[in-house]
Parts: structure tokens; C-alpha cells; sequence
């Protein structure tokens, strides 16, 4: 009988098959509903720092309170701030409570502090671990590569400094160098990272002329970045890798083991099928190490990473070649 058990971050789950952080976990009952269904661990809905600032903004509006009063401006800023963080951390209570998997809280900020105040709250909270979403798009052409980076890193090791519980930090593709990048951020301590953040894509509207969200949910086909990176940093970063992005079948998920994750998180075929098919993820892992005759997933995690396999070059390979891309 395969054992699908598995340590992440040093937490026991009983398969890889996390939930990501989404409006999937965004309650108690639906954290109840994916234990149910079989999930491994779940990431809770992030604490948006933009979030508690629209909601500022438009409490600013029902107020109808003038700019001319920055007293004003600043309780009702620090309220709604508050009153977020404690409805966030009262979830996080709830969720520990009715349910025996991990339970992983995410938060989202824009300046420094907050990302080390609402840690340390997090975790007084009760979270088994906690996730951070660190979103910042190179997109500013006045901060170069090693800025964004030392953005990552401080934030990286306060936040480890101030907690106790292990961290992730979840983060995009878009380093300069993103093995070098990823090195250092798991020198700073932390337990987990998370390949790939996924970004609000932006798309456009022909008819209406105007910028409007793209593709909402990943495609079966997208697992392939997640993996070739996983591939190549599994041996080389100093922490667990969790990687995500198209993962939508259990072939998929024993890809990334394979290549070297010690656990997926999986979103968007939840939205679009329903919580029946981490039953069915589970069950094609299964299929897998029965097929191949391992008994637990150890026996394979890493067993095609990039330092595993025959040919690393596979991983690194740029050039959309016919040897490689099997088309004739």
C-alpha cells in the first residue's frame, strides 16, 4: 500500500496535496470541506495589506471625511487596519480548531513593518506556519535587481527573526538570477519556498478599448516552469520546495516530486472541477508508486532533479530544438 505522507517545512502532512492560498480557504466551513476531501494542508486566504487600504478608502467615502483632517484619516486608517487583522486572525483560531490538517497563514504587504507586526500576530494566533506572499513586480525601471532583491532578504529575515514557526516566502520568476536569488533567500532562514507566485495578468478588451483582467486560473500545460526550476533548485537552496502553477492531475504532482518538491499546492482545478478531484489526485500518486514499487513518497522525491538525472542539461536547455521538443 503506497504511504503518501510526507514532511514540509518540517510539518507532517498526509500527502503532498496542499490548497493554495486562495478564496478557497477563505472560511472555516470551506477549510472543513477540503479536510474532507483529502487535502494534505491548507494556505488561508492571504491578509492583503491593499486590501485594508481600499477598504480605508471607501469608509473614507461612506464618512464622507475630509483630507483637511489627517487626525481623522489616521484612526480610521489604524481601525480598519485592526479590524482586518483581527477578523484574519480569528480564522486562523477557528481553522486550528476544527480541523487536524496544517494549517498555513499568507499575508501580503506593501511596507516593511507590517509584514513583521502581522507575523508575530499570526503566529500568536495559533498557524501551524506561515506563507509570504511576496508580490513586487520588477516593473520599476529606477530599481535594479539587487534592490529588489534586498527587499526580499530584509523582509525574509526579520520576519524569520520574529518567529518561531517555519516560513515560506512565495515568490515570481521575475529575478535576474533566479538560482542565485533563490540561494540567498533560503540562506535566510527560512523553511519553504514557493515556485511560482502567480500575478494578475492584464489583458485587453478590443471592444471596450480598456485593460481588463486576463486568464483568471492556470492551464494543464503551465506546469512546466514551476518544474524545470524546481529541478534545478531542489539540491541547491537550503530550504523545502513547494511548487505550484498547472498543477491539475496527479501526473503533474509527481512530476514536481520527482523533480525535487516535497509538496504542490493546487488552486485553479478546484475552482473549475470541484474539491472531488484532490480525491483523484491522490489516488493517480497513488497509482504511480504502486506502478513503479515505492512505498513512500521519500523513495522518489528528488529522484529527477537536476543534479539526480543523467542529463542536467535537459533542464537548462533554451533553444526550442526538435530533439527536444519532440515535434517533427
Amino acid at each position: 500500500m503506497a504511504d503518501l505522507g510526507t514532511k514540509y517545512m518540517g510539518l507532517s502532512l498526509r500527502n503532498p496535496v496542499i490548497i493554495g492560498s486562495s478564496g478557497l480557504t477563505d472560511s472555516v466551513d470551506k477549510v472543513v470541506e477540503l479536510e474532507k476531501a483529502g487535502a494534505g494542508a491548507v494556505v488561508l486566504k492571504s491578509l492583503f495589506e491593499e486590501q485594508i487600504l481600499h477598504n480605508f478608502h471607501l469608509k473614507m467615502q461612506d464618512l464622507k471625511v475630509e483630507s483637511a483632517y489627517p487626525e481623522a484619516e489616521e484612526y480610521i486608517v489604524g481601525h480598519t487596519r485592526r479590524q482586518a487583522v483581527d477578523e484574519y486572525l480569528q480564522l486562523v483560531r477557528d481553522c486550528r480548531k476544527a480541523v487536524s490538517i496544517p494549517v498555513i497563514a499568507s499575508i501580503n504587504c506593501l511596507t516593511f513593518s507590517d509584514w513583521i507586526n502581522f507575523a508575530k500576530d499570526i503566529q500568536d494566533a495559533g498557524a501551524s506556519a506561515l506563507e509570504l506572499n511576496i508580490s513586487m513586480m520588477p516593473s520599476d525601471p529606477q530599481k535594479s535587481g539587487d534592490q529588489n532583491e534586498a527587499a526580499y532578504i530584509s523582509i525574509l529575515n526579520e520576519v524569520v527573526r520574529r518567529v518561531s514557526i517555519p516560513v515560506a516566502a512565495k515568490v515570481s520568476p521575475h529575478f535576474t538570477g533566479l538560482a542565485n536569488a533563490a540561494m540567498k533567500l533560503s540562506w535566510t532562514g527560512i523553511s519553504g519556498l514557493v515556485l511560482f507566485n502567480r500575478y494578475y495578468s492584464p489583458d485587453i478588451d478590443l471592444a471596450t478599448m480598456e485593460v481588463v483582467p486576463g486568464n483568471i486560473f492556470s492551464n494543464e500545460y503551465e506546469y512546466t516552469l514551476p518544474l524545470r526550476w524546481t529541478a534545478v533548485l531542489a539540491d541547491r537552496v537550503t530550504c523545502d520546495i513547494a511548487a505550484t502553477s498547472g498543477i491539475h492531475n496527479g501526473e503533474a504532482a509527481v512530476k514536481m516530486l520527482l523533480a525535487g518538491a516535497k509538496a504542490v499546492q493546487i488552486c485553479s482545478v478546484i475552482y473549475e472541477k470541484g474539491n472531488g478531484e484532490i480525491g483523484k489526485i491522490l489516488k493517480q500518486m497513488e497509482n504511480f508508486m504502486v506502478q513503479k514499487g515505492f512505498g513512500i513518497v521519500d523513495d522518489f522525491i528528488g529522484k529527477m532533479s537536476m543534479h539526480a538525472v543523467e542529463n542536467p542539461a535537459a533542464y537548462e536547455r533554451v533553444q526550442f530544438m526538435k530533439h527536444f521538443s519532440k515535434i517533427e
